[in-house]
């Protein structure tokens, strides 16, 4: 199964990115919720930044603004990651153009429709 790094991830139910851990995890995938805050989401244990994360990652999938996620372009380099998902607010011209110029392949698509679709 592939592991998942969940950008923006919350410890409240009613927001997607709570709904993505706990789908993904139902799904048996390998989930890293990363947030700079939260200690723990749905049983498991946060990382703050990308830069806390020293395993392999086969997809990011990005709840956070565009302008947020356009600061951490830079952080996304050492993941060595199979794509990006740009969930619905993520995307922008910045945000797509800065993974082009670091060879990165993103789709712009909600994680739990790709999911539901098995397109993951």
């Amino acid at each position: 199964m592939k592991t998942i790094a969940i950008l923006g991830a919350s410890d409240k139910p009613e927001r997607i990115s709570n709904r993505a851990v706990k789908a993904l995890q139902e799904k048996g995938y390998t989930v890293i919720p990363v947030h700079p805050t939260l200690k723990e989401v749905e049983g498991l244990e946060v990382v703050a930044s990308l830069d806390d994360i020293h395993t392999r990652v086969d997809v990011l999938s990005v709840y956070v603004r565009s302008e947020i996620f356009e600061t951490l372009l830079d952080h996304t380099a050492d993941l060595k990651l199979g794509y990006v998902i740009l969930n619905p607010g993520s995307e922008s011209p910045a945000v797509e153009m800065g993974l082009e110029k670091r060879c990165i392949p993103y789709h712009k698509a909600c994680t739990l429709v790709l999911l539901q679709q098995e397109k993951l």
